[in-house]
């Protein structure tokens, strides 16, 4: 089995509110670690009425709190939406709570639409290499790894808290460019299939082709991010990935539209049927029973060369979502 970890987005689940979507994430974060799971990371997303955490940073520290193991971490920090040093305090001070779990993911977009990366006064994306350049020093140097050099211009700006170690750092790609970026940068990456729309196998071979030795890494680290959703039988797992499939094929129709109840969700695909936006989103899901999802997984490690994937817990419920990585687990 390929070694597998969790992405959790907090979705919202039925007609429950996005404030209980967040408070289930601490519940799949500890059926993770309970189960086996290398990591659990936590995204970044704004105005999306359907996901319940914009705030990474804020969820990572409550889960510190309730797990002892597990890897947790950020998939991901948009950079560009914040002071590079503030990220590099933020994260450092994580670490001073879960020294050696502590995963900094990184994203090179805004993780909203125009408008709301404008609220948020975000920077934009071209100025994501010198942010990251920015972050690094800080997190070496407050870590003791690499000092800032008295030749630098913020030489005698620190990063607190200090600490005998520092966040493991990533960035998140969608893209064979993103990767080659990364691997220059010498980051593990991971690709983000459920976004990208593309299989992870171009940007994985690319991102080892071009990796190069950094302060944060020796050697190429990459992973995979998709979904992946098991349930009892194939056709009660497709039948609970519904307003899943239905909430994405909206998004991909111009609008964002969420879908509390299966029989809705359901509805609405089937008027959509033999759309080329259905066949999409249906040809990029892997929603079956415990083997056929495991067996899905193998070859995604295998075809990809991936050094770990991450599930997303799907499912309309909270139990669902449990369930789902019960049957996928590592000590299952």
């Amino acid at each position: 089995m390929p070694l597998l970890s969790v992405l959790d987005l907090s979705p919202v689940a039925g007609e429950a509110t996005q404030a209980q979507a967040v408070r289930d994430t601490l519940e799949v974060a500890k059926a993770a670690e309970r189960l086996g799971y290398h990591r659990f990371w936590v995204a970044e997303h704004h105005n999306i009425a359907g996901l319940g955490s914009p705030n990474p940073e804020i969820l990572i520290a409550a889960l510190s709190q309730v797990t002892t193991r597990i890897r947790l971490g950020s998939g991901g920090v948009m950079l560009v939406n914040y002071s590079p040093l503030k990220v590099a305090e933020t994260f450092m001070e994580l670490e001073a709570l879960a020294p050696g779990r502590i995963d900094l993911g990184l994203g090179r977009a805004l993780g909203a639409d125009a408008r709301t990366g404008g609220a948020l006064r975000s920077v934009g994306s071209e100025a994501f290499p010198r942010y990251l350049a920015l972050l690094s020093a800080w997190l070496l140097d407050a870590s003791g790894k690499e000092p800032i050099g008295e030749d630098h211009p913020l030489h005698d700006i620190k990063a607190n808290p200090s600490g005998p170690s520092h966040p493991d750092l990533f960035l998140l790609c969608t893209s064979v460019e993103s990767a080659v970026f990364a691997a220059q940068a010498g980051l593990g990456m991971v690709f983000a299939e459920f976004i990208a729309r593309a299989d992870a196998d171009p940007a994985v071979a690319a991102y080892r082709q071009a990796f190069q030795p950094s302060a944060f890494r020796q050697e190429p680290w990459a992973g995979v991010a998709l979904i992946a959703f098991a349930a009892e039988t194939a056709e009660a797992a497709w039948r609970l990935d519904a307003p899943r499939r239905a909430g994405n094929v909206a998004m991909l129709e111009g609008r964002r539209q969420r879908f509390p109840g299966v029989d809705k969700a359901e509805a609405f695909l089937a008027e959509r049927a033999g759309s080329p936006v259905l066949h999409l989103v249906e040809s990029r899901t892997i929603a079956a029973d415990q083997m056929t999802v495991l067996g899905r997984l193998a070859e995604k490690t295998r075809t990809t060369g991936a050094d770990e994937l991450f599930v997303m817990a799907t499912g309309p419920t909270l139990t669902d979502r449990i369930r789902s990585l019960e049957l996928l687990a590592p000590d299952s």
